[in-house]
């Protein structure tokens, strides 16, 4: 399957929310995620639902430890998905690094939102 469509605004749409995201601009954030979100659960696996499942989570997730992730590549795949390498790099409160690899981060849209997010 050859995939032809024009992912710029998407791209767009994730660039900025990783910035929101590093940023820990919740509001900014969530607002680029569809009402109905699936959104992987790093930490205890699984998925969190909607918007305010996600609020939930990274509200948690801050709590606990500090995360940060910037998009290396965007590119589409044979799925209709846009994946985004990352590296992420997660430090505890007193800056000990506890995590620092690259992951891929994949994406489905609905309505010019983020309606689904995996870790693979």
């Amino acid at each position: 399957m050859t995939v032809t469509a024009n992912w710029t605004g998407e791209r767009e749409l994730l660039t900025t929310a990783y910035r929101d995201f590093n940023a820990r601009n919740l509001e900014g954030a969530l607002a680029r995620l569809h009402p109905e979100v699936d959104w992987a659960n790093g930490m205890e696996g699984g998925h969190v639902h909607g918007r305010n499942g996600v609020r939930e989570y990274w509200t948690r997730q801050w709590t606990i430890i500090d995360p940060h992730v910037d998009p290396i590549s965007i590119e589409p795949d044979e799925e209709g998905r846009l994946i985004v390498e990352v590296h992420q790099v997660v430090r505890d409160f007193r800056g000990n690094v506890l995590l620092d690899k690259t992951v891929h981060h994949a994406y489905r849209f609905a309505d010019g939102l983020i309606k689904r997010m995996d870790i693979e």
